[in-house]
């Protein structure tokens, strides 16, 4: 699996041509925030409106499929439940994340713009939520691109970190 990375503006992902934007929204937070909150403004409303009428709900596990086009660039936005922010950690992601892959490879979709789930909060360190994605990745091969929604920092310290693990790889043999 490739990684690149996009800043969370709508500008900026409004120059991606990619199918599928995906992003999480927590059970017990409104409205919702990051990519999600970006992707309600562009939508004026769509998100909040589905939320307060409980059909979006954020609980763990919960999966929302929703145009993105005229509005945004993007063919289908997937919305994915979080769970609530207190009861977030390395397991809940973990198990987001293969939600993810899977979710995306029935959609046949290889390429997709990806906001991790924790992360427009700083709930999980970059370095770990890469490595966590890259694991469960190499076990389903079929992904080819994610194009990571992260700041400027989150990006040099997962660049950084991908640095230090092929060095430490190449050291081994």
């Amino acid at each position: 699996m490739e990684l690149r990375f996009v800043t969370p503006e709508l500008p900026r992902l409004d120059e991606l041509d990619s199918e599928v934007l995906a992003c999480s929204v927590w059970s017990d937070a409104r409205p919702s925030h990051g990519l999600a909150g970006l992707c309600d403004w562009r939508l004026a409303g769509r998100i909040a409106d589905l939320e307060r009428q409980r059909l979006i709900t954020g609980e763990l596990g919960e999966v929302v499929l929703l145009p993105g086009k005229p509005k945004l660039t993007f063919d289908k936005i997937l919305i994915f439940g979080a769970g609530p922010r207190a009861d977030f950690g390395e397991e809940a992601f973990q198990s987001m994340v293969l939600l993810m892959l899977s979710t995306m490879e029935s959609l046949s979709t290889r390429a997709s713009v990806v906001e991790l789930p924790g992360r427009h909060e700083n709930l999980i360190a970059a370095e770990r939520a890469a490595d966590i994605l890259l694991a469960c990745a190499g076990r389903k091969p079929e992904h080819d691109v994610w194009t990571l929604v992260e700041d400027t920092d989150g990006r040099q310290r997962i660049t950084q970190h991908m640095i230090e693990e092929r060095r430490r790889v190449r050291r081994l043999f």
